[in-house]
């Protein structure tokens, strides 16, 4: 059965558009009333990032959660892997990041963890589901058994600690020029310190957020700010993380952009190397490109394919036993350290080698060749756009004409209206062209709006 509100990464939306004070309260409510397992006094954890809109989403879900009985520790400002961190740490039955990550500010979302720190399974979403559609009056706590809420000092220093713990207690990053981009997000304040505190001469920018400006022409989804700085003061790297903090591209000394498949070829290689692959492997998904995949099978190393979004990458993690994989968008997870996608721990990876090796970023960052990949979006108004007879028939003569030397992925978008469609192949005048016709095929089928992404 398809979920109403739970999409590919927890419910997102237009905040006072899909996501409003009634339904955060509801959602409050309805995970709370999932989450009470047992006779102990029940807690949720929640941060956020630095929307406007978290403050009312906050308070909302702060309601719904007192409501059931449940007590709430406030952490302001996080990013998401410190909510995935401190849930289990501090012995929350219930993680929640208010956040929709690299979007813009108009928009905001609720991220669910579970009490070990993972987000939640289908399942569990679609319990949650059930419940946000019934009426909960007669389940809420009694006038004494309401919830209390207390706000969390030092959450700061507690990530910043867990995060240079992810690194060799001798390993410095004293000598390294590095610019950091905060995107004005959850991350403004920890990452800067997390970099400085570890020996670097950290450059910040994106560390000034004004409810308003988060992921605006800064992060990881505008990486040309961070490209021009790393130019500007003569840095060795840029580190560009997104509006959660959740995902991360760098930019080398030459200011060219290292996006999430280099960036796992480089852990992929340093970890085999030193024997800390759990498998001869990692996980991606189904847009990372080809030319990863062949470099890591000329190195000895699989790399199975899953849907797009992180929790499928980690769900493959842990039920084949991997300990790496992520997204081409940044989304690297490393399960010996954390539960969820963690920029800032991915970067300081990347960093460990970069000074063990002693060599520039743009070399240690380019271990192979991408495969020329085009990914184009189209817009549609709803209903099933990929059922068409002549969509139908201009995929399969794309493929087709890729052969095996190509690939080409067509799917929804799991957090807006519009079919992506991507192909990849070494001939690039035949990729674009694969996928110019599929787009016009899905633009006649519904008068649907294409923009390259």
């Amino acid at each position: 059965m398809a979920k109403k509100f739970f999409g590919t990464d927890g419910i997102r939306g237009r905040a006072n558009g899909l996501i409003t004070p009634e339904l955060a309260l509801k959602v409050g409510q309805a995970a709370g009333l999932a989450f009470q397992r047992g006779d102990h006094r029940h807690r949720v954890v929640i941060g956020k990032d630095t929307r406007l809109s978290g403050y009312m989403i906050e308070t909302a879900m702060v309601a719904g959660f007192t409501s059931v009985g449940m007590d709430v520790l406030l952490l302001g400002p996080v990013p998401t892997p410190a909510v995935a961190m401190l849930t289990p740490s501090m012995r929350a039955d219930l993680g929640v990041m208010i956040s929709a990550s690299h979007n813009k500010f108009e928009d905001n979302g609720i991220k669910l963890f579970g009490p070990d720190g993972y987000k939640l399974s289908d399942e569990v979403e679609h319990e949650i589901e059930a419940l946000l559609a019934a009426d909960l009056g007669p389940r809420l706590a009694q006038s004494r058994d309401l919830g209390r809420a207390k706000r969390i000092e030092s959450v700061d220093a507690r990530y910043i600690e867990f995060a240079k713990r992810t690194l060799p207690r001798n390993l410095s990053l004293e000598g390294l020029r590095i610019v950091v981009d905060c995107a004005n997000g959850a991350a403004y304040k920890v990452a800067p310190a997390a970099l400085w505190e570890l020996g670097a001469e950290v450059f910040s920018i994106g560390v000034e957020p004004n409810g308003f400006n988060i992921n605006q022409d800064v992060g990881s989804t505008s990486p040309e700010a961070l490209a021009a700085k790393v130019r500007e003061m003569r840095a060795d790297i840029g580190i560009a993380l997104d509006g959660d903090a959740d995902r991360v591209l760098l930019v080398d000394e030459r200011g060219h952009l290292v996006d999430g498949d280099q960036l796992m070829a480089v852990v992929a290689q340093s970890w085999k190397e030193d024997g800390r692959l759990s498998r001869p492997g990692i996980v991606t998904t189904v847009m990372s490109n080809l030319g990863l995949e062949r470099h890591l099978a000329s190195i000895g190393l699989e790399m199975p394919r899953t849907s797009v979004g992180d929790r499928y990458v980690l769900e493959h993690m842990r039920e084949h036993g991997y300990n790496l994989g992520g997204e081409q968008s940044g989304h690297i997870i490393m399960s010996d350290y954390a539960t969820t996608g963690d920029g800032l721990v991915a970067a300081l990876q990347v960093l460990a080698v970069v000074q063990r090796q002693e060599r520039p970023v743009s070399e240690i960052c380019h271990l192979f060749e991408p495969l020329p990949q085009i990914l184009k979006n189209v817009r549609h108004g709803g209903g099933q756009p990929l059922q068409g007879a002549h969509v139908k028939a201009a995929i399969a003569e794309g493929e087709a004409r890729l052969g095996k030397a190509g690939r080409l992925v067509i799917r929804p978008s799991g957090t807006e209206p519009v079919i992506r469609v991507m192909a990849e192949g070494d001939d690039h005048a035949l990729v674009e062209n694969v996928v110019d016709q599929i787009c016009d095929a899905l633009r006649d089928g519904g008068g649907a709006k294409a923009a390259a992404e």
